[in-house]
């Protein structure tokens, strides 16, 4: 039987938990037949790329340069990349509720997340997500991706937090997995009541302690 124990930091992804998958694979396929692309093309190109972007290796340019605009197109990279930026959009619900947590509890509230540089400032802005979250350990800042397990280290280093009074939530069951092998408790998000129901039934939330003794 599991202990409760009181959480005090929440790491928590992005895509697919407070926000849609920004260009993910229905988001290119669209791109495709919008903008008369080879999908199959473009595809082979994003995945043999993408993972240099998402560590921060290559700017949102040098990305579309190899996997779009390696060939003369009849739109530009600022219009693409408007289509690739209207792809993001809240899911609601699990955005009001983390926003929540950090108004009502005081917890500590560090994002995880795998994302290039120009979508990720673009998302953190666009969506208030610096209003509510204390530290971004995002792959593109950090120059590591999940499923490393030293991103997660980092964000615990970051909070300055037990693993054992932290909780992660991520719609993919592997990096919930590869942050409880670090002692971090987590929940695969599938909608925002029975992530809710799970993070209450580990023993509720505890404020941080902001001040030190004076």
């Amino acid at each position: 039987m599991s202990v409760k124990r009181p959480i005090t930091t929440l790491l928590c992804d992005v895509g697919g938990v407070m926000l849609t998958n920004g260009w993910d694979r229905q988001a290119r396929a669209e791109a495709a037949k919008r903008f008369g692309l080879d999908a199959a093309e473009t595809d082979e190109r994003h995945h043999l790329t993408f993972d240099a972007y998402e560590e921060g290796k290559l700017s949102l340019d040098e990305y579309l340069d190899r996997t779009v605009f390696y060939a003369p197109r009849a739109f530009d990279k600022a219009t693409f990349r408007d289509f690739m930026l209207s792809r993001s959009a809240p899911l609601s619900d699990m955005l009001a509720y983390v926003r929540g947590l950090k108004a009502r509890h005081g917890i500590r509230i560090v994002v995880v997340n795998n994302e290039g540089r120009e979508l990720n400032e673009y998302r953190i802005r666009a969506f208030g997500l610096g209003c509510f979250v204390d530290a971004f350990v995002s792959s593109c800042f950090v120059g590591m991706r999940k499923p490393d397990a030293g991103i997660f280290r980092l964000a615990l280093d970051v909070a300055q937090c037990d693993p054992a009074d932290a909780v992660y939530i991520d719609d993919r069951a592997l990096f919930v997995e590869v942050a409880a092998t670090l002692g971090v408790r987590g929940v695969v998000h599938r909608d925002a009541a029975s992530t809710a129901r799970e993070l209450e039934a580990m023993g509720g939330f505890a404020a941080v302690c902001l001040g030190g003794e004076g």
